[in-house]
């Protein structure tokens, strides 16, 4: 294996309902977990997403409303599947833009405090962009000199990224297989939130990257505008778009206000302004103590 793992990494393939972020669900997942002695773990679940699967979406992986009108919602499978991938760090194919981020919706609309900033994210997809630039059934063949049959399946893609990963650390003498360092490689900006609609800029610090405000500071921004933090709160962003923002704004340092100034008028003093003895003084000071 040419991975080097000192905790479980999870590689996991999403199907949904749709692209949207915020509002579609989760109609199958497939997790392989790898565990640091090489050993892999599977676990794929079809999910009833309690809301209609768009035309195109059923058209792609071929899940209907009739096949999983019976099975769990994601509600209910939820501590079940966090259990599953507890202490693991989370690899996938575009899932720093897309899976992680729905999964994250749907855990956190369950009630489960999904959070990711302990986690290593490694994207697939972000590597084989940087090196070669193609798809997944693509990039199967050209790692893996393979076809990708069935294609879309959840499972099958997300045996098909491990095995992708794989052959990038041993075709790339520069990549290294330890998660850290695949984490960082794999990440094409520095997000503080998962859909990057925050970002940290050059100093470090979480600056807007989207609307009016882009690069400036979170802080300041909700420092002088606070009416700004609301309209975030009760927008359509993602449910851990506005966990980010929440904490930012519960970590801020209080300002301290500043003291009015009064109006009291300055006096200024005259200068004191020495004078040179002059001729006469000095006759008289010399007739006084002569006298």
């Amino acid at each position: 294996m040419n991975l080097e793992l000192k905790r479980p990494l999870a590689f996991f393939d999403l199907e949904t309902t749709g692209l949207n972020i915020a509002t579609d669900r989760i109609v199958e997942i497939s997790i392989v977990k790898i565990l640091p002695n090489g050993e892999k773990q599977v676990k794929t679940e079809l999910v009833n997403p309690t809301i209609p699967i768009s035309k195109e979406s059923a058209e792609i992986h071929g899940i209907t409303a009739e096949k999983i009108k019976d099975k769990p919602t994601f509600k209910e499978l939820a501590n079940d599947l966090e259990s599953f991938i507890k202490d693991c760090d989370l690899a996938g194919f575009n899932s720093n833009r897309f899976d992680v981020p729905l999964l994250a919706e749907e855990f956190l609309r369950a009630g489960v405090d999904f959070n990711v900033n302990d986690r290593k994210l490694v994207d697939v997809q972000n590597i084989f962009h940087k090196m070669e630039q193609r798809t997944l059934v693509a990039a199967y063949k050209f790692y893996c000199n393979k076809d990708l049959t069935n294609a879309h399946s959840a499972e099958a893609d997300t045996t098909a990224t491990y095995e992708i990963l794989e052959a990038q650390i041993e075709k790339y003498t520069d990549l290294k297989g330890d998660t850290p360092f695949l984490s960082e490689f794999s990440q094409m900006t520095k997000n503080a939130d998962l859909l990057g609609r925050f970002v940290y800029n050059g100093n470090n610090v979480v600056v807007f990257n989207f609307g009016k405000h882009k690069g400036k500071p979170v802080t300041e921004v909700l420092a002088k505008e606070p009416g700004y933090y609301s309209w975030m709160m009760n927008g359509d962003f993602p449910l851990y778009t506005k966990k980010v923002m929440k904490d930012i704004k519960t970590n801020m340092l209080p300002i301290k206000p500043q003291q009015p100034k009064t109006n009291k008028p300055t006096i200024k003093k005259k200068p004191v302004v020495k004078k040179e003895p002059t001729a006469n003084s000095l006759d008289m000071l010399k007739n006084k103590f002569n006298s």
